[in-house]
């Protein structure tokens, strides 16, 4: 029987671990425990980031630094990286003033039954991206899980 790829295995269990990591970190923020964390977008430590470090990091330590795969790892990380702190962050911050809008929208047709507001079953998602830090949580949680799965899988070689 073949054997999964592992660098495909640590670059999985390390979002796996950092999405398992949100229950803790929602704890920690607001003293309750939310087994749904695990599911969620967003938080501390980015999943997306970890995964991507945990990729690039499990090549590098294998290939070295000069190699091709690695350097193909890296800049696809970085792009993950920006995005889920960029792109991703912003669009859940527009995602907040749509929905507050709305809210208001619904103040005032309550004063101006002309008004004809229909309001959407549920708020758009607010919680989309992450902050720097999270991404930097995420980035040294899948360094770290890649480098050791690096080394745990060269000394079981030698």
């Amino acid at each position: 029987m073949k054997k999964m790829n592992r660098g495909v295995v640590t670059a999985l269990s390390s979002i796996g671990i950092a999405q398992a990591l949100k229950i803790y970190t929602h704890k920690r923020l607001t003293g309750k425990w939310d087994i749904k964390q695990v599911a969620t977008t967003g938080g501390m430590p980015s999943s997306h980031s970890a995964g991507v470090s945990a990729l690039a990091t499990y090549i590098a330590a294998n290939k070295g630094s000069r190699h091709t795969e690695t350097a193909l790892a890296a800049i696809f990380g970085v792009i993950v990286m920006y995005d889920a702190q960029g792109i991703r962050r912003h669009t859940g911050e527009i995602a907040q003033l749509v929905n507050d809008l709305e809210d208001k929208f619904a103040d005032l047709s309550g004063e101006f039954p002309s008004f004809e507001f229909v309001a959407r079953d549920k708020e758009l998602k607010e919680l989309l991206g992450h902050q720097p830090l999270e991404v930097l949580g995420g980035a040294i949680l899948g360094s770290v899980l890649g480098y050791f799965s690096a080394m745990y899988e060269n000394r079981e070689r030698d």
